[in-house]
């Protein structure tokens, strides 16, 4: 176990308590998705796991060693967990490897050359090895948050926590970022991610917490949370994750038929008609000319998840046979058309299964 939580509270001076009764253990490998209804506490929880925020009461214990108690060295403390805010905090006259090298000489006493070695390695770890000598003014918001994460891990932590690490960037950068983050979950690495990206934060998760007026209300594996939820509010959160699926077998469609079914879904969950045009798009120019028509695969799995937290859909198509990229091979006209419909387009295999994943945004 890296780290326990007992009866952990956060009351501010005005009266309000944003952390009431927290009580959590989070165990090495452990990668844990914190949800839930905006104000429920969930940021202040990440403040108060680094001692950012002072508990009024509750203990924290890292590591074995209780991190409330006086005389705790919290700053040794802090240099093993890795923290990524909604924010970037770069040093703006500094250049991404400068930003990334400073803590681990000036406080791990690393020579200027082993952390350098070390920025580097991690640079090209998330694609940004190209970027190390420009200054943070010169990346894209993406890129910015994906030096961060490099900062943070170039201290070595033995548990990285996340608020929103997305929530500052436009919807075309949020997957760079959830792909890093990905990354380090399938490494081993520990984590605490504060997300209201709900389809990562099932995928990425082994644990899940859903906050509701400052306690953990309920705990569970990600199919025990969106599947099987136990408890009312949980059962009402999920049910606000809202997923239109359609299964198509033999290249049997009817398309005017499935658009109007796309329609409907977006009616009745109030998605904005701009994103109904682009959903209906994406599914003709993507799923019935380019897969359905050009590789006539017998089963074709379609889904659309929305989410009110965020805003917006994300589809996921999955289909047998053979595994090739369909966006390779389209004419440009076609791909210029899907990526107006969608960003952060991705393809994948997974089982044996070709997966195309999009985000559709207003």
């Amino acid at each position: 176990m890296i780290l326990k939580v007992e009866h952990l509270e956060k009351r501010f001076p005005d009266g309000t308590t944003p952390i009431k009764d927290v009580n959590c253990e989070i165990n090495e490998g452990d990668v844990i998705s914190v949800i839930g209804p905006s104000g429920t506490g969930k940021s202040t929880f990440i403040y108060l796991l680094n001692r950012l925020e002072e508990p009024t009461s509750g203990k924290i214990w890292f590591e074995g060693e209780d991190t409330t108690a006086e005389g705790y060295d919290l700053n040794a403390m802090r240099n093993r967990i890795g923290t990524v805010f909604q924010s970037f905090d770069l040093f703006s006259h500094l250049t991404i490897v400068e930003n990334i090298m400073l803590a681990p000489v000036k406080i791990l006493g690393k020579t200027k050359q082993e952390a350098y070695d070390r920025a580097i390695e991690l640079l090209e770890m998330v694609g940004l090895s190209e970027k190390a000598l420009n200054y943070p003014s010169e990346l894209s918001g993406g890129q910015q948050q994906r030096a961060a994460i490099v900062r943070a891990l170039a201290m070595e932590p033995k548990l990285m926590l996340f608020d929103e690490p997305t929530s500052a960037l436009d919807p075309t950068m949020v997957g760079e970022v959830l792909s890093v983050i990905r990354k380090l979950a399938n490494q081993g690495m520990t984590m605490v991610i504060v997300t209201h990206e709900m389809s990562f934060a099932k995928k990425v998760a082994n644990r899940m917490f859903f906050m509701e007026e400052g306690v953990i209300y309920e705990e569970g594996t990600p199919d025990q949370i969106f599947n099987n939820p136990s408890r009312e509010k949980t059962k009402k959160f999920v049910r606000k994750q809202r997923v239109f699926r359609r299964r198509i077998t033999n290249g049997l469609v009817d398309l005017g038929d499935t658009n109007s079914c796309i329609y409907d879904f977006t009616y009745d969950n109030l998605i904005p008609v701009t994103m109904c045009y682009r959903m209906q798009c994406l599914f003709e120019e993507l799923c019935y000319n380019a897969i359905l028509m050009e590789r006539k695969p017998s089963q074709l799995d379609l889904t659309y998840l929305y989410s009110e937290e965020g805003g917006m859909v994300e589809m996921t198509v999955e289909w047998n046979g053979e595994l090739k990229d369909p966006l390779e091979t389209m004419d440009t006209v076609a791909k210029s058309l899907i990526s107006g419909y969608a960003k952060d387009i991705r393809y994948s295999v997974k089982d044996g299964r070709n997966i195309i994943t999009a985000c559709v945004a207003e």
